[in-house]
């Protein structure tokens, strides 16, 4: 059926994606509409939308396409082969809209909704357990995405929407963070316990200054944390191994293969002496994080309102 030319260009198969979809979204819910009613008056009732409205919409999508898709007597049409071939196609696209869209408003709903929660991995056997336990009392329908990673892996993560909070050390200081520190954790230096140093139970930094060290891979918060701990008591480490997982690192000590300063375990290990640092104090920040000016969805706020509450009692005896 001929139409009248459009002053704008008609879309071909080399035209930008971005110029497709622009052209295609608004118009497929209208499409399929007069396609399931094979009358523009009643598919026009039912959109709510004025007839004329809806014709031009129909008549412009042909061009744009440069394909007819009705066959038009009156106001009842029916469609083309081509109509048919892209009522499929558009009847998935709004399908995969309304999933969409369902699944959002699942992750909003104040009752039941997803938080995101990033976390360091020596937080979780005990410490996000422990959290999520008590949060639930109050809210055990919200759901989560419980993500263990390292802190910079996190704050990625964070940037690029995969995450609403995180826990991480050190605490991170950017312009488009927001972050509150919530508890400090001490760090202990690990030995085998046939050891040396393995009889006493408290140690200054600088007298490990000769061992070899097994530590967190750069880019950890943890290693930092341990660099500069050693460059405050007048050494640069000298590192053997270097690992993604504290609990690995301690059973490298256990092995006899050097020293570590981590946190203190959820379960102590047999064949490791932890010894209290007395000098330079060895401890690490904990703190939360969440994107400058993200909104919150109810669930998330919550959450975030929960675990500010707990600051200085956010570790486990």
């Amino acid at each position: 059926m001929a139409h009248q030319h459009s002053s704008q260009p008609r879309l071909s198969p080399s035209g930008y994606e971005d110029d497709i979809r622009a052209v295609l979204a608004p118009r497929l819910a209208y499409f399929e509409a007069v396609a399931r009613h094979e009358h523009v008056t009643r598919a026009a009732h039912e959109l709510g939308v004025p007839q004329s409205t809806l014709s031009r919409a129909m008549v412009r999508l042909e061009q744009d396409l440069g394909v007819a898709l009705f066959s038009r007597k009156g106001r009842t049409v029916s469609l083309t082969p081509a109509g048919r071939t892209f009522l499929g196609s558009a009847e998935r696209a709004l399908a995969e809209v309304e999933k969409a869209a369902d699944s959002v408003r699942a992750d909003a709903d104040p009752t039941a909704g997803k938080v995101a929660f990033g976390f360091l991995h020596t937080m979780g056997s005990e410490t996000v357990p422990a959290l999520i336990r008590a949060f639930r009392v109050d809210h055990p329908r919200v759901r989560f995405q419980l993500v263990q990673n390292y802190g910079e892996a996190m704050i990625e993560r964070l940037r690029a929407g995969g995450l609403d909070l995180c826990l991480t050390s050190p605490v991170p200081d950017a312009p488009d963070l927001v972050t509150r520190r919530l508890d400090e954790q001490r760090l202990r230096l690990v030995v085998p316990e046939d050891h040396r140093l393995a009889t006493r139970r408290r140690i200054r930094l600088a007298e490990a200054a000769d061992e070899t060290f097994v530590t967190l891979e750069p880019g950890y918060g943890l290693r930092r944390i341990t660099d500069d701990l050693c460059t405050e008591a007048g050494f640069v480490p000298r590192v053997a191994f270097e690992g993604e997982e504290a609990e690995t690192l301690r059973g490298l000590v256990a092995a006899g293969l050097g020293v570590a300063l981590l946190p203190p375990p959820a379960v102590a290990r047999p064949g490791v002496v932890e010894l209290t640092v007395t000098a330079p104090r060895a401890a690490r920040e904990i703190g939360v994080a969440w994107l400058d000016g993200h909104p919150d969805t109810p669930p998330v706020a919550a959450f975030k309102k929960f675990l500010l509450s707990r600051r200085g009692n956010l570790l486990p005896d």
